[in-house]
């Protein structure tokens, strides 16, 4: 049986970041695991610029970005297994994994991270009806087609959700000559950054149905989309009667929302966040697993591929010190998510063993101008924030001094309020 100190599974922004903190804190046997046929994960595909600005203090495309960091764990002499697929996980840290070159491999690890990314919900998780036919695709998939395969998926083109990655197909659809006949969104308030609004919709003058959803699709005699049926919803998210309008469309991309990919997780019963799908992680990052941590996409869904950088090094730098030290000692105590809040990251730390200060990263549940982010333990207030705009797409964070930590007798509570713009 192979031995190593520490495996990482995908070699994604998350994986790559992870391992480069693990060789940096002294931990040298280690190996990514990669089950495509290169390193960089989504960012791969992602050829338009707007990467590593917290990071790298400029503006790059996804592949230079990614190729910043695969350079980097070549420098440091990081192993990285590309073709390689992880069958199977167990909770002491034996993971099974498959390639060409080894065959079929078991191996233990000292420690072990997630960093597994996330996929696209599909047609058939959203309620659309009619007919079943070509031209219907995740923005992800369109995007790969488009910027990695040279495939124009269509010329009459309509977005449902209006999440980063579907607008940036807008545009990205638009320059390639296609008509972007507008954008959808359930929600009365758009799921993509700010700046994408802008730069992707606004800028090119393609409209934003904001309170719509697509609700049917109809094909043509040779099974390809030809038109689609989009419906204004109450505020109960039901469809209003006599509120149908008809595009004449040959393609539909969805982006409807990314799920972190945690079936690993899930198989041997690492306790999950019903919020973002992912591992419950304390404050080095591990879950409730002992030697296994999570970080990236696996863990809950990023708006910035600078955050994730930022996660997974102190989740690489968390499992260099379980390597060394164990786990962390102590009682743990909750960081709970109270009003307009959606969740936590991390959602545990453990007073007795916190050793620096603490970034704990959330998101409001709805658009809020005049904002006050209020931290609590106790009905005390420990700090408060004031923002003049957020938005459930951005991701905020706050950072709680160390002697703080180790005061706490109770859990923590961050908590939102403001004028709903909704």
């Amino acid at each position: 049986m192979k031995k190593y100190d520490a495996l990482i599974i995908g070699g994604g922004s998350a994986g790559l970041a992870a391992a480069a903190a693990l060789k940096e804190n002294g931990i040298d046997n280690i190996a990514v695991l990669e089950k495509d046929g290169e390193a960089g994960g989504i960012l791969q595909q992602c050829i338009h610029n707007g990467f590593g600005l917290m990071t790298f203090g400029e503006q790059l495309s996804g592949p230079a970005y990614a190729e910043r960091f695969i350079r980097k764990a070549a420098e440091l002499g990081v192993e990285i297994k590309t073709n390689t697929m992880v069958t199977k996980l167990t909770a002491d840290r034996k993971v099974e994994y498959v390639n060409s070159t080894e065959g079929a491999v078991t191996a233990e690890a000292g420690a072990v991270v997630l960093a597994v990314g996330c996929y696209e919900r599909p047609r058939g998780a959203i309620n659309i009806t009619g007919d079943r036919c070509a031209g219907v695709y995740t923005a992800g998939q369109a995007q790969k087609y488009l910027n990695i395969d040279g495939y124009m998926v269509g010329k009459k083109v309509f977005i449902l959700g209006s999440g980063d990655i579907g607008l940036i197909m807008a545009r990205r659809m638009k320059l390639e000559g296609a008509d972007v006949l507008g954008v959808a969104e359930i929600m009365p308030y758009s799921n993509g950054l700010p700046r994408n609004i802008k730069q992707c919709l606004e800028d090119f003058d393609i409209p934003l149905m904001l309170s719509h959803t697509v609700s049917k699709t109809f094909a043509n005699k040779n099974g390809r989309l030809e038109k689609i049926e989009v419906v204004q919803v109450d505020e109960n998210l039901n469809p209003i009667a006599g509120s149908e309008q008809y595009f004449d469309a040959d393609t539909l991309l969805l982006s409807v929302g990314l799920i972190p990919e945690n079936h690993l997780a899930d198989e041997i019963g690492i306790v999950s966040d019903r919020a973002t799908k992912g591992p419950v992680v304390d404050e080095s990052y591990m879950t409730s697993a002992e030697g296994i941590f999570a970080c990236g996409n696996g863990l809950h869904v990023h708006d910035l591929v600078d955050f994730v950088t930022i996660q997974a090094a102190r989740a690489g730098k968390g499992a260099a010190e379980y390597l060394k030290n164990g786990a962390k000692s102590g009682r743990s105590v909750t960081v709970g998510a109270g009003s307009g809040i959606g969740y936590t990251v991390p959602s545990l730390v453990h007073p007795e063993s916190v050793s620096e200060d603490v970034e704990f990263f959330f998101r409001v549940t709805k658009p809020l101008t005049d904002a006050v982010i209020t931290l609590t333990s106790c009905g005390e207030v420990l700090r408060t924030i004031k923002k003049k705009k957020i938005v459930p797409s951005e991701m905020q964070r706050i950072t709680v001094k160390k002697d703080v930590l180790a005061g706490l007798t109770d859990g923590l509570e961050i908590s939102a309020e403001g004028v709903v713009t909704v």
